[in-house]
């Protein structure tokens, strides 16, 4: 079995675990604690929590609850941005992770506010316990909306609808949309560690390029049935993506040539920290 694969089988039903006791011991209204643990629950690789807790593992931390922790914030906001793209004032989708979307069942109304209870949960539980006040201001800016902000990345994606962008346009947005929790997955285990690698930041950025050039060639590849969530569409917007504007095989290419670099970083990485361990994250690339 491929290394980070066995990595999150390891640590999976952890997360789990101390993800959905977060939100059921943190959230007083029923109604809207079952809405908030109906997206979470609903699956998912667990792409980026994984990927910081393997950081964190590889850079010489040893795990406790706290990392755990600081994961299962991570997905929280990954969800609730999954929770509000599906909105049909933003991508209009019906299917997330192979089930109904969170609106499709609960309402309007209660997913923008499952949404929002997640982010405002992730942020509590990340103040509470990281020991490096960094960590928070971090996430705030990935989040947000400056440089690497995730909102701004997702009003650039709609103002792109309908538009050829240029390729260097296309990277920008999906470095905030995409790329900004990637990259904090990194450097927050690094502020974790107190430490620093310029290698391992650069790793996340080439990793985030991949991710979605990947993204972009599944949907046009694959069936709704394979993705979990509707295939196709990102053309029925008319939204630019790598296929389109490379084609199937340069966006092909592109992935190759983003992943060597991803594990070039590594390799540099590696000699920074001659006292961690980074088979994971190689194996990871190999996942692509």
């Amino acid at each position: 079995m491929n290394e980070f694969k066995a990595f999150t089988q390891k640590h999976r039903a952890i997360l789990e675990e101390v993800m959905c006791q977060e939100v059921q011991d943190r959230t007083e209204v029923a109604t809207l604690c079952e809405s908030m643990l109906y997206s979470l629950k609903a699956g998912g690789k667990r792409f980026r929590p994984m990927l910081f807790l393997a950081t964190c593992e590889s850079i010489g931390v040893r795990l406790s609850k706290k990392h755990y922790q600081l994961a299962a914030a991570l997905e929280m906001v990954h969800t609730y941005s999954l929770i509000h793209d599906d909105l049909p004032a933003m991508d209009n989708d019906d299917l997330r992770r192979g089930i109904p979307t969170n609106h499709v069942v609960f309402g309007e109304a209660m997913a923008i506010l499952a949404g929002d209870g997640l982010l405002s949960l992730a942020f509590e539980l990340t103040a509470e316990v990281s020991e490096n006040a960094q960590i928070v201001v971090l996430l705030a800016k990935c989040c947000g909306v400056g440089e690497n902000g995730m909102v701004a990345g997702q009003v650039l994606d709609i103002e792109g609808e309908g538009k050829t962008l240029p390729l260097a346009e296309l990277q920008n947005i999906h470095a905030k949309k995409t790329g900004g929790l990637i990259r904090y997955a990194i450097e927050a285990a690094l502020l974790s560690a107190h430490k620093k690698s310029e290698c391992l930041v650069e790793f996340a950025k080439f990793l985030g390029i991949s991710f979605q050039i990947r993204d972009d060639i599944l949907d046009i590849t694959q069936s709704t049935e394979e993705l979990g969530k509707t295939a196709g569409k990102d053309i029925k917007m008319a939204k630019s993506t790598y296929p389109q504007l490379l084609g199937l095989e340069g966006a092909k290419k592109a992935l190759g040539e983003s992943l060597i670099k991803a594990e070039n970083c590594l390799s540099q990485a590696e000699k920074e920290f001659p006292e961690g361990n980074f088979t994971t994250l190689y194996s990871l690339l190999k996942e692509f």
